[in-house]
């Protein structure tokens, strides 16, 4: 059964460490949300962003949000975002192919 989404507003958001708090529209305590609950989003939060997440408790029993998203702001393509994310180590393998294909093409022309 999957878990209802809850609604609120960044009331606060630090930039340098990737945290910040929301507050629940429903009323009660500000909730602790950090970067990696809004995965896939085409762009960082920022004060007063309308969020939905999932309410999840972290290793010291205290609420968290997950499963988060900004309301209005894409979902990046997880191909896209994987691609942008290893540029470095797809251009090394693909360096590594084309040196052992003319390795391979050289023994077999020799």
């Amino acid at each position: 059964m999957a878990k209802t989404m809850i609604r609120g507003a960044l009331k606060t958001w630090k930039e340098d460490r990737g945290f910040g708090f929301i507050s629940p529209d429903n009323g009660g305590k500000d909730i602790f949300i950090h970067i990696s609950a809004l995965k896939g989003m085409s762009r960082r939060p920022v004060t007063g962003d309308v969020i939905y997440y999932q309410v999840a408790k972290d290793n010291g029993g205290k609420f968290k949000a997950v499963n988060a998203h900004i309301e209005g702001v894409a979902i990046r393509d997880d191909k896209a975002g994987f691609l942008h994310a290893n540029k470095r180590i797809l251009a090394v393998a693909l360096g590594i192919l084309v040196v052992a294909v003319a390795v391979a093409a050289a023994v077999y022309l020799a």
